[in-house]
């Protein structure tokens, strides 16, 4: 069975996601967002800087969400969640697949460490507010693309997975500015599966 190696509110959400969308048995191991959790030899040994996800699938052991999902929907079940190589929207597919870790998380990454990871005495108001101009901008052609569809190519798929995941979570950090009224809409319909939420909280054993 599919093992999620998981912290709530984290890239790994998104593994999760998937495997609710696609319906598919698996376990997870929640971990606590400490250094003793991350930190220890054991979750090491999965990944070497003390990171999540991991996902075990039998003998198999791998990191990165990006690489897991992709892994997935090959090697498991693609759910109609990944065009064929030569559909029209394929390309497209593969731009907001890879958009949300090129352009959205590395300054969604400083919008973290400066209002949650950092005690108070230590944050940067000129970086925080740099890292939120960042995103502002590399979010504006995402609203621009939503402007006509409900998701990002049209149909749900797991470029909304990874990018809508990037989106849900800077809306919920206040990163998402109320005239991008497309991404506004865009996140109320992710908000509405239900599958999102079940990676959000506390995924339960299946």
């Amino acid at each position: 069975m599919l093992k999620v190696h998981f912290v709530a509110g984290t890239r790994a959400g998104r593994v999760i996601w998937l495997l609710e969308e696609l319906g598919l048995e698996y376990e997870v191991n929640i971990m606590p967002f400490t250094k003793e959790g991350l930190k220890s030899p054991e979750h090491r040994s999965r990944h070497a800087l003390g990171r999540v996800p991991v996902l075990e699938d039998g003998d198999i052991s791998i990191f990165e969400s990006g690489a897991i999902i992709q892994y997935i929907l090959e090697r498991h079940k693609d759910g109609g969640l990944k065009p064929s190589s030569d559909s029209p929207m394929f390309p497209y597919y593969l731009q907001w697949f890879h958009y949300c870790e090129g352009m959205v998380m590395p300054p969604m990454n400083q919008v973290v460490v400066q209002t949650i990871l950092l005690p108070p005495d230590r944050r940067d108001e000129n970086v925080l507010k740099q890292a939120q101009n960042l995103i502002t901008k590399s979010l504006a052609p995402v609203n621009e693309n939503l402007a006509d569809k409900d998701y990002l190519i049209g149909d749900f798929s797991a470029a909304d997975l990874m990018l809508g995941h990037s989106c849900f979570m800077a809306n919920r950090l206040g990163c998402v500015a109320d005239e991008m009224e497309h991404i506004k809409n865009y996140v109320a319909k992710i908000e509405a599966r239900i599958s999102i939420w079940r990676c959000d909280v506390e995924p339960k054993d299946r």
